[in-house]
């Protein structure tokens, strides 16, 4: 094993540091004249005993390069969708110019306001590739098709689908729509279409061909071709899928070192009866917050990386300076599971930040009422008055008033279901809490400050511990582009650190650790 001691070729831990950091060249580890050293000079190399080299690993060449070639973009990296438009158009469009994937928060936004949204992505990039999200809504099915009426009517060519429990119509409307026969007789796909999953027999929907039942309904109806429907039955669902371990929000809390191999092994099995599956990409979301995590994914085979809660808190997002603050003084254990609002009668939760808010424990009481209870009606008046005045803060006569309205524009099937059973009312009247909390954060309304709604995994506190003491603790610094840079250029560095230590190499403790760079060096 060689051991780095007195100063040699590098004159200190900082000169190791900056040789390995100049990623485009390569790097030699030499003993020279009795003494043992780091070079970036090919001709003291060839002068010395090379003991072990690593070659030039810039971040750009992380991951798979077709991922890459198909999304159009310079690095295997993207910024995952933040619901309810926290991943904004002007975080979309920052990745995008910056050469990174990025899809658009549209799950919980209205239509109207993913419509516009779209529409500005489409002008203002002027082809350059972004995303938009489309999340299972099994509740209003309605909000599926609005959103992928949205991306046809502006030809958005890439969704990031997450949520899925089971294909829809939807998602398959927006994959078919988009195929056809190009000059050479290869099927074009020119809707792609990467599928976030945390449970391997999802991840197998995604990898097998549209279901012919489906695809029988959507012709039928007319909304895609024949021809359309024949070619959607040969390729999988999916281009790209995204294993998704603990990460903020909708989250199973997979163990990520188990997730991933077990949906590469999905994939490699079902590609033994369909050529075609080999080809699709596997990429890791959930808990990549810091270089390590970055590297550590790549070095598991990892397509591309995608990162969520570290965004968030980046100028960019639509979040207000109070929870982009809080977010930025999360630990990695400051986050818990809550009620959803979307899956709140099916009982899904989602991770949240514990730490400066009382969402969470408000939350699970409602749904514990919702579980106890058959409708309003029957909760105790006691209990049914310290709701209105310390969760609600509202009658809730006067709640069941906005359900109406809200509901009358973006799901009337709700409100007859409603109608019909006093329990569905009662969860409608929930979800108006659930609902509102995480715009209540966005908007940064002061007097609900306690009920924000924060979607967060432990990724944001390792982040947090990682970017202690640099330029990029504080909000006001964190700009997403320059994030993604930084956890990319850290992992190539941290991955060439490895391949070093895989030889024997022992290097100094402070040249196993990657720092963000001021910004004057960058």
């Amino acid at each position: 094993m060689t051991t780095f001691g007195t100063p040699a070729l590098a004159e200190s831990e900082a000169d190791i540091s900056a040789i390995l950091l100049d990623l485009a060249i390569p790097c030699w580890v030499v003993r020279h004249e009795g003494r043992t050293g780091v070079t970036s000079s090919q001709a003291l190399a060839v002068r010395s005993q090379i003991l072990t080299a690593v070659g030039p690993l810039p971040p750009e060449r992380l991951g798979d390069s077709a991922f890459r070639a198909a999304h159009g973009v310079r690095a295997a990296y993207a910024a995952g969708a933040m619901a309810n438009g926290i991943a904004s158009p002007a975080l979309v469009a920052a990745m995008s110019r910056a050469g990174y994937l990025a899809s658009y928060g549209a799950a919980g936004v209205t239509p109207a306001v993913v419509d516009a949204a779209l529409g500005e992505l489409g002008r203002t990039l002027s082809g350059n590739p972004f995303a938009c999200n489309l999340i299972h809504s099994p509740s209003e099915p309605a909000l599926e098709r609005a959103i992928v009426d949205a991306c046809l009517r502006h030809g958005v060519r890439c969704v990031e689908a997450s949520a899925f429990m089971d294909l829809t119509t939807e998602v398959v409307r927006y994959r078919a729509a988009g195929l056809a026969v190009d000059r050479q007789g290869n099927i074009e796909r020119r809707h792609r279409l990467i599928a976030k999953v945390s449970r391997v027999e999802v991840a197998e929907l995604f990898l097998r061909p549209a279901p012919a039942r489906l695809l029988a309904v959507l012709t039928e109806r007319g909304e895609i071709t024949a021809e359309q429907a024949r070619l959607a039955a040969r390729i999988p669902m999916a281009d790209d899928i995204t294993a998704e371990a603990d990460s903020g929000g909708h989250t199973d809390r997979r163990p990520l070192t188990v997730l991933f191999p077990e949906i590469v092994a999905a994939r490699d099995r079902i590609a033994r009866d369909l050529p075609d599956v080999a080809a699709v990409r596997i990429g890791v979301g959930g808990g990549i917050g810091t270089p390590d995590a970055v590297a550590a994914a790549f070095a598991l085979g990892a397509a591309y990386v995608v990162t969520g809660s570290v965004n968030q808190s980046c100028r960019e997002a639509a979040q207000c300076d109070h929870t982009k603050k809080l977010l930025a003084a999360a630990e990695f254990a400051d986050c818990t599971m809550a009620p959803s609002s979307d899956m709140f009668e099916l009982g899904v939760q989602v991770q949240v930040l514990r730490r400066g808010t009382m969402f969470a424990a408000r939350a699970q009481r409602l749904y514990d009422l919702y579980r106890a209870y058959g409708g309003l009606d029957d909760i105790p008046a006691e209990q049914r008055s310290d709701l209105e005045r310390t969760v609600l803060r509202r009658p809730v006569d006067d709640i069941w008033r906005d359900c109406v309205e809200f509901f009358t524009e973006r799901d009337p099937a709700q409100l007859a279901g409603a109608a019909q059973d006093p329990k569905h009312r009662m969860a409608l009247v929930f979800r108006w809490y659930l609902g509102l909390s995480s715009g209540w954060s966005i908007r940064g309304e002061a007097d609900r400050a306690a009920d924000y709604q924060i979607w967060c995994g432990p990724a944001m506190g390792a982040f947090n511990t990682w970017v202690a003491g640099t330029y990029l603790a504080a909000p006001s610094h964190r700009y997403v582009a320059d994030v993604a840079d930084e956890l990319m250029c850290g992992a190539a560095y941290l991955t060439r650190v490895a391949q070093l230590r895989t030889a024997g190499v022992r290097l100094p403790a402070a040249c196993t650790r990657y720092v963000p760079r001021p910004l004057e060096d960058r």
